[in-house]
């Protein structure tokens, strides 16, 4: 059957910390080949056997040597046309609530990191996915408490 496949292998995570009017979100500067020089979130692959949560954990860890306080499904996948895999691509989106004191410490991909409010970091994200993304955990984990609902259990991982 002619048709362009769906594709599965990332995830996408926002950070935030704080709370109101001082919520800030988390954007790193991308210093690898993918995305190079652009401010974005933390992204990465699914891993064989892993889980997309997990995933998002891990990629938490490796690119800010972050571990939430609690993470969140967003209850949204980004969607994009992949031209190098001829896919569109689905990427479930999760939400991180990091302690205001944790320290950043980056990896090889990025370059700097920067805590800002919302309406700082929307601007500067370079896709309307992502920008509506944000605006969108704003609006559901923010402006609003999240519905416990969409919490994932991370106490014994």
């Amino acid at each position: 059957m002619p048709g362009m496949p769906l594709q599965c292998t990332m995830v996408s995570v926002v950070a935030t910390r704080g709370d109101g009017a001082d919520a800030q979100v988390l954007l790193l500067h991308r210093a690898g080949a993918h995305l190079h020089g652009l401010w974005a979130y933390v992204a990465g692959h699914i891993e064989p056997g892993e889980k997309a949560w997990q995933t998002a954990l891990r990629e938490l860890h490796e690119e800010a040597e972050l571990r939430p306080l609690a993470l969140y499904s967003a209850d949204r996948c980004e969607t994009y046309y992949d031209v190098r895999e001829e896919c569109v691509a689905v990427v479930p989106a999760f939400v991180a609530l990091i302690d205001a004191d944790a320290p950043v410490r980056l990896n090889a991909e990025n370059d700097a990191h920067r805590w800002l409010s919302f309406d700082e970091a929307i601007p500067l994200l370079p896709f309307g996915s992502q920008r509506e993304l944000f605006a969108l955990v704003r609006r559901e984990f923010i402006d609003h408490p999240p519905s416990p609902a969409l919490r994932i259990p991370i106490a014994d991982t």
